[in-house]
């Protein structure tokens, strides 16, 4: 359960990061932009889990056609998914265009995966019972 717990701060850092460097894309100010961000994270996570599987075996031909390449539209449909989501729930998060949630779903991804081998996944000091 920790190592979930510290992957979903790890996205919200990312995006919390991405909304800062990236123009087109923003997720409010103060401490309702921090609680912007971890809601953006949780749906982010969410759509990854039940949507984004969904689109990938429904595009499958498509994906193997551009050698995997679609894989990143995909990723950045589920950006705006997420934060089409987002704003729904009350939330000032908002990504202009599909260029910007390609670049911010990569940038995501990397610092994601920057922050999760930095601070550790979390569950590597759990004990587990055999």
């Amino acid at each position: 359960m920790g190592g979930l717990v510290m992957r979903w701060f790890a996205s919200a850092g990312a995006i919390a990061i991405v909304a800062w460097l990236l123009p087109g894309i923003s997720a409010g100010a103060g401490t309702r932009g921090a609680m912007t961000v971890l809601v953006t994270a949780l749906v982010l996570g969410l759509v990854n889990a039940f949507i984004k599987p969904i689109l990938k075996l429904l595009s499958c031909p498509l994906v193997l056609l551009t050698l995997g390449l679609f894989l990143l539209v995909i990723n950045a449909a589920m950006l705006l998914l997420a934060g089409s989501l987002t704003r729904a729930l009350g939330f000032e998060f908002h990504v202009d265009g599909l260029g910007n949630a390609l670049i911010g779903s990569i940038l995501i991804s990397i610092v994601t995966w920057f922050l999760t081998l930095f601070v550790g996944r979390g569950d590597k000091h759990e004990k587990r019972s055999t």
